[in-house]
């Protein structure tokens, strides 16, 4: 019997996650070529303000080399494409209005639903051959036989875990997908970069913004949305403190940057009126205004099929609200004839934000997520 080997297409991001990935992959016996994206473009994009770059080389051709280092070093195939026109149109327009709006998106999780899954998905698949793909997230995937689906799964490190950031993708695109990662500790992905020799072995986790990097961040939203300034008021008293650039800058909860000096105690951002460019505060010994009881999430995306898991229009799981925050316990009820649900807390939460993801959990199972579109206390 001819044995023919699964094809693998990698996302090469030139970090060590990715890398390891790779190495992986081939122990397991699969065919891997690897794929590295660029989807950034900072003349192109007006990137200007905030943008502190330096030297002759830009981030993403760093990235590039380390990339093709370390497919070298492996010995496979390295391939490049751009997805800057999507990124913008998919991904970069949406945040943006939302930051219009006052609200808080995650561009995490736009990438991966629209570029590493669907644009990457697509373009390894028709143009590479490729049987899967594969990324250096920590998650897993499993096909569930008896419930005949594909589920998604927090990964083994748990502090690592970034199912949160994948709550968007759908049953095809996990079917098509392989996290080598799934049962790796962070120390033990960078013990195997080491022992392999890779030159990417002790190289810093990226941070910043997907696929932009560190910014000045409000300086970079300058280059986007102009300033409007308007009011700070105090909630309470109704009087004005000061003045702000822009609404779009801060968030609910926020203490910093404030610029109120001269009060007897620190303030914190309360609540945020759009129309009328006024920024309230609230003390910090006064938190009523941070706790919420429930919110509305507006299409729900289910990873699952809600029927046949729970066959009822309401359930008790678990949910997150932000990344790296603890699971806290919820009821959750579909608003009839919609795919948009109400979740109510067990117990009032703090900070939570419109335009932030809620992502359900059922023990290790990621059900699914959606954009929180308002908060009620």
């Amino acid at each position: 019997m001819i044995n023919i080997k699964k094809k693998v297409i990698v996302g090469l991001s030139g970090g060590v996650d990715s890398a390891v990935a790779v190495k992986l992959l081939q122990d397991e016996g699969y065919l891997v070529e690897a794929l590295f994206m660029r989807n950034w473009d900072s003349n192109l994009n007006n990137d200007i303000l905030g943008n502190n770059l330096k030297g002759e080389v830009c981030p993403q051709e760093i990235d590039y080399n380390d990339a093709l280092q370390v497919a070298n070093q492996l010995n496979v195939k390295l391939h490049r494409v751009d997805f800057i026109k999507e990124y913008w149109d998919l991904v970069f327009k949406y945040f943006i209005e939302e930051y219009k709006k006052g609200r808080t998106p995650n561009p995490d999780i736009l990438c991966n639903k629209f570029i590493k899954f669907n644009m990457f998905l697509n373009y390894a698949i028709k143009n590479l051959g490729a049987d899967y793909i594969a990324m250096g997230h920590y998650a897993g995937v499993i096909y569930n036989s008896e419930k005949k689906e594909y589920q998604l799964l927090k990964a083994k490190d748990i502090d690592k875990d970034q199912s949160y950031f994948l709550s968007d993708l759908n049953q095809y695109q996990l079917s098509k997908t392989l996290f080598p990662l799934y049962n790796y500790l962070k120390t033990k992905i960078r013990e195997i970069a080491h022992e392999n020799k890779l030159v990417v072995a002790q190289k810093k986790d990226s941070t910043g913004i997907c696929f932009i990097g560190e910014r000045n961040f409000t300086k970079f939203l300058q280059n986007y949305i102009p300033n409007m300034p308007g009011d700070i008021i105090d909630i309470e008293t109704n009087k004005v403190l000061g003045k702000h650039i822009g609404i779009m800058y801060y968030t609910i909860g926020q203490r910093k940057g404030l610029n109120l000096g001269g009060n007897k105690e620190p303030y914190y951002v309360a609540k945020k009126d759009i129309e009328n460019k006024i920024l309230y505060v609230s003390c910090l010994s006064e938190q009523k205004y941070l706790y919420s009881k429930k919110c509305i999430v507006k299409n729900f995306n289910w990873i699952i099929n809600f029927q046949n898991n729970f066959g009822a229009d309401k359930l008790n799981c678990n949910a997150k609200f932000r990344y790296r925050q603890e699971d806290v316990n919820v009821y959750v009820k579909i608003l009839s004839g919609t795919n948009d649900i109400e979740i109510y807390f067990t117990e009032p939460l703090r900070a939570i934000t419109e335009g932030q993801q809620a992502v359900l959990y059922l023990n290790e199972v990621c059900l699914g997520g959606g954009v929180i579109d308002s908060v009620f206390s």
